[in-house]
């Protein structure tokens, strides 16, 4: 079945959402998807729309009355809680980048919405859909692992974005490491209900001018105990480096462990790995990004519920703010459950 589906954004990453829905097939052979496209700058919509066959659109009034049955957000954070809205109200499944919002405060409003309406967000923390990350979730929940008693999460970006970037990310924990945070709750089922962060600036000084870090390390608490840490930088020169080690009482395993993975061993003889290394995130996650698609496509046709909704896009960020704070402040902070913060309803329902 063909479904239609409306994409708000044509820059980077809308641009690869664009091509990896138009490259989807229905068991049949014909495209999965008939797309409509709309940006700010009506030129790169037309562009994206030629490379892939889509129907470029002048305004989002205009792509939604294209009586689309889905709807992909890929523009600026600030805009995201409206146009979630915009499809909630138009009663359609959403898929929007991460965060939901510029801030979790701002969040919450919408969280409450969704549920009224039982609407359907899928937030988009690509890594849930990364083999790796799968196969160690699998292993975990099956027992092989035993329990936990540490988990490391890496994230080294190879160089730094332009601190332009940097000066509205909200810092390096609510940027890059959110990702983790969101994988780490996502394999592990657990809370997280302590951070201690620390972090420090030794490349750009401008980004410590615009009040961010360019590496950072926090200590995690997991509601049973279990110790994680999450660490992240800018300057990982050997190329891009995202890892995640789950060790537990019967048996480890690493996610990121392959031919690209941007390490290379000191040990005498060993060759391992012995592939390029990922330069870029989009490197690094392609297949990711190709299964996550696919899945908002199953999402559109009712087949499956929401694999990341917008309540665990903000229990993820959370524990970034959270992060952030004890960066700035020294001291380790508590991060409440989601469903005691001020504004925060039930968990969304799903029509």
């Amino acid at each position: 079945m063909t479904v239609r589906i409306g994409l708000i954004g044509a820059g980077r990453i809308g641009a690869m959402h664009a091509a990896n829905l138009a490259a989807l097939r229905t068991p049949e052979g014909a495209p999965a998807v008939r797309l409509s496209i709309t940006d700010a700058v009506p030129e790169q919509a037309a562009a994206v729309a030629a490379r892939t066959g889509a129907a470029p659109r002048p305004t989002v009034r205009a792509l939604l009355d294209d009586g689309v049955d889905g709807l992909v957000v890929a523009t600026g954070t600030a805009s995201h809680p409206e146009l979630i809205r915009a499809g909630l109200q138009a009663g359609l499944p959403v898929f929007c980048e991460k965060p939901v919002a510029l801030s979790v405060e701002e969040a919450m409003p919408l969280l409450d919405e969704i549920e009224r309406v039982q609407g359907v967000v899928q937030i988009g923390h690509q890594r849930r859909f990364d083999p790796g990350y799968v196969r160690a979730r699998e292993l975990h929940a099956s027992g092989a692992l035993g329990w936990l008693h540490t988990v490391r999460a890496v994230t080294g970006d190879m160089t730094p974005p332009p601190v332009e970037f940097l000066a509205t990310s909200g810092g390096l924990f609510r940027d890059c490491s959110v990702h983790d945070v969101d994988v780490l709750r996502w394999i592990t089922g657990r809370e997280v209900t302590e951070v201690y962060a620390r972090g420090s600036n030794r490349g750009d000084p401008r980004i410590g001018e615009v009040g961010d870090v360019d590496t950072a390390l926090a200590v995690l608490t997991l509601d049973d105990g279990t110790v994680a840490t999450v660490a992240a930088t800018r300057y990982n020169g050997a190329g891009h480096d995202v890892r995640l080690e789950l060790q537990g009482s019967q048996g480890s395993v690493a996610v990121g462990m392959d031919e690209h993975m941007a390490m290379r061993s000191a040990e005498p003889g060993v060759g391992f790995p012995a592939g390029p290394p990922h330069t870029t995130f989009h490197d690094r996650f392609a297949e990711a990004y190709r299964r996550e698609m696919a899945a908002f496509v199953q999402v559109v046709r009712g087949e499956i519920p929401s694999p990341c909704t917008a309540r665990d896009a903000v229990a993820a960020s959370r524990v970034a703010d959270a992060a952030q704070r004890s960066l700035e402040t020294g001291a380790a902070v508590r991060v409440e459950p989601l469903e005691a913060a001020p504004g925060a309803g039930r968990p969304a329902g799903r029509r």
